[in-house]
């Protein structure tokens, strides 16, 4: 069934975008492998590969030399803060490269933990990444008080009233995540940045798992730190922060006493990978080059971004849409999120789910053996499979789709577990 039958209008050249990732050409059991783990991480295209092989063969120095390879190094990193200014829609001094999301929120949580006293409160929620929950948690330890707002069990989302009660005068920051890499919510982010500002807190937005699905603006999301990881939106194993420029001047990290004193050098600890960033901008200028693929009027990387995500959001989700309609048919599956078409503008082609008795490490056994690549356990959601009941069952099996899925890779995966349950 294609997207046009659906009647869902998403128009994606498919072909041309999957001749871009050499890695779909995989097989096992001399199957084509449908990769369906991207929340986890997604796959490479050719051209991310050649620019890190590129940076390794001429450009391989540290930054700050006379000699060039090392000029190299500079003027590769100015591009690709610059591309990831555009991804962000940002200035350049507002992007700060780290090892990982991780690394870096537990970098700023405690560069932040330092200005916080006794008594002061971060909010948290329950459907977060815990990458976005344990590194403020850990302020306790300084008496800092942290609140959680919880959920709504039956659709899997953000109880914004929750939230509201939780946020006060004493709340110095919000944490929150754009899209639950579980369930797929999508998190009302621009209100609830609105909200902790009037109440005087800032607003740290985990943004990894939003980024393949979403278009970010924060200006027009006006938060004050956002985060995501390249790999999960086809580029190397990095993280990538945002973080309004007087905030990365006025806030204090941990740093060595050589290192430089200017946003954002400042926050980026140590030799970093260079190579890798060489491929975070290709990352980006892929995308970009879909974007002009889909709309060749296109004249700047922002406008070439925006094509690329008005395409890829509509065509996921005609997947996203034919994979629910399709899993509902199951007898004993139940999905845990939203359901209703209606509403899939509050989620991403993200889900979880159970099947009766089934473990979920035993469905992702069983697909694999026939080249199907899922994700099981909690995938770092701690909090919401505790508060769902499912932690110490094994987790939910998690289906993550992106824009180089097809229809024919979702009716693979339906026809595999119709044939477990049957």
């Amino acid at each position: 069934m294609s997207a046009g039958e659906l009647g869902l209008g998403a128009t994606l050249d498919i072909e041309w975008v999957r001749s871009q990732f050499p890695s779909l050409e995989t097989q096992v059991n001399g199957q084509p492998v449908v990769f369906m783990d991207g929340p986890a991480g997604t796959q490479v295209p050719m051209q991310v590969i050649g620019a890190i092989q590129d940076y390794l063969i001429n450009s391989n120095a540290n930054t700050g030399g006379a000699f060039l390879t090392s000029c190299h190094s500079d003027e590769m990193i100015a591009n690709t803060r610059a591309a990831m200014a555009d991804f962000f829609h940002c200035d350049p001094c507002e992007v700060v490269f780290g090892q990982n999301m991780t690394t870096l929120t537990f970098a700023m949580s405690r560069a932040i933990g330092r200005e916080l006293q006794p008594g002061d409160e971060i909010l948290l929620t329950t459907l977060d990444h815990d990458a976005n929950f344990s590194p403020w948690k850990a302020l306790e330890e300084r008496g800092v008080v942290i609140q959680v707002a919880g959920i709504r069990e039956e659709d899997c989302t953000l109880d914004l009233d929750d939230l509201k009660r939780k946020l006060s005068r004493r709340t110095k920051l919000v944490a929150v995540g754009y899209a639950s890499n579980a369930v797929g919510t999508i998190n009302p982010v621009r209100e609830i940045t609105r909200l902790a500002h009037s109440a005087g807190a800032m607003t740290f937005i985990d943004a990894v798992h939003y980024a393949p699905h979403g278009l970010i603006d924060v200006k027009g999301l006006d938060c004050d730190f956002l985060v995501c990881s390249p790999y999960k939106f086809f580029g190397p194993h990095m993280g990538v922060l945002f973080g309004k420029r007087e905030h990365l001047d006025r806030v204090q990290p941990y740093r060595v006493r050589p290192s430089h004193d200017e946003a954002p050098d400042r926050w980026e600890t140590g030799t970093l990978a260079h190579e890798l960033i060489a491929g975070i901008g290709v990352a980006v200028e892929y995308i970009a080059g879909l974007g002009r693929h889909c709309n060749p009027g296109a004249t700047t990387r922002r406008e070439a971004l925006e094509a690329a995500y008005r395409n890829t959001v509509s065509y996921e989700r005609s997947l996203i849409t034919r994979l629910i309609d399709g899993l509902l048919t199951i007898p004993s599956l139940r999905i845990y999120g939203i359901t209703d078409p209606k509403r899939f503008d509050e989620r991403c082609s993200t889900l979880s789910l159970r099947i009766g008795d089934h473990s979920p490490k035993a469905i992702a056994e069983f697909l694999a053996n026939r080249g199907i690549f899922t994700w099981d356990g909690n995938y770092y959601a701690l909090n919401l499979m505790e508060r769902l009941g499912v932690e110490q069952k094994g987790g939910m099996l998690r289906i993550g789709l992106v824009h180089y899925n097809t229809f024919e890779e979702v009716e693979r995966l339906l026809d595999a577990l119709r044939a477990l349950t049957s």
